[in-house]
């Protein structure tokens, strides 16, 4: 199991990181989607920052899993408030991709407590 938390962390930390570049750097596909979702131009770098953390918590976790289990809970968390804000404004379309994340991002929490 810990070779799979390893691997499901990196893979989760890795989206993170490259959606959180594309926030700082406001890559058209993001701002048009965050734009329709009413999020305000300043929370794109808070926002970002907490990906990176997640990614970051989420690869200590690695090393020591009480981290990497709260940095899942949180990854988790963050992603059930994407889907809820699609949600909000009538977005289904746009609910299949922060949904799966919300799954993705709950196989390092299941490992992680597993392995703790």
């Amino acid at each position: 199991m810990f070779i799979a938390y390893v691997v499901l962390a990196v893979l989760v930390s890795f989206l993170l990181v490259f959606s959180g570049r594309s926030m700082l750097v406001r890559d058209k596909d993001i701002v048009e989607t965050l734009t329709r979702l009413g999020v305000p131009d300043s929370w794109y770098t808070p926002l970002a920052l907490l990906k990176f953390a997640g990614a970051l918590g989420l690869l200590i976790g690695i090393f020591y899993r009480p981290l990497g289990v709260a940095a899942a809970i949180g990854v988790v968390l963050f992603f059930i408030g994407a889907v809820i804000s699609h949600l909000r404004v009538k977005d289904v379309k746009g609910v299949p991709v922060p949904f799966g994340l919300v799954l993705l991002s709950t196989v390092p929490l299941v490992l992680g407590i597993a392995t703790l």
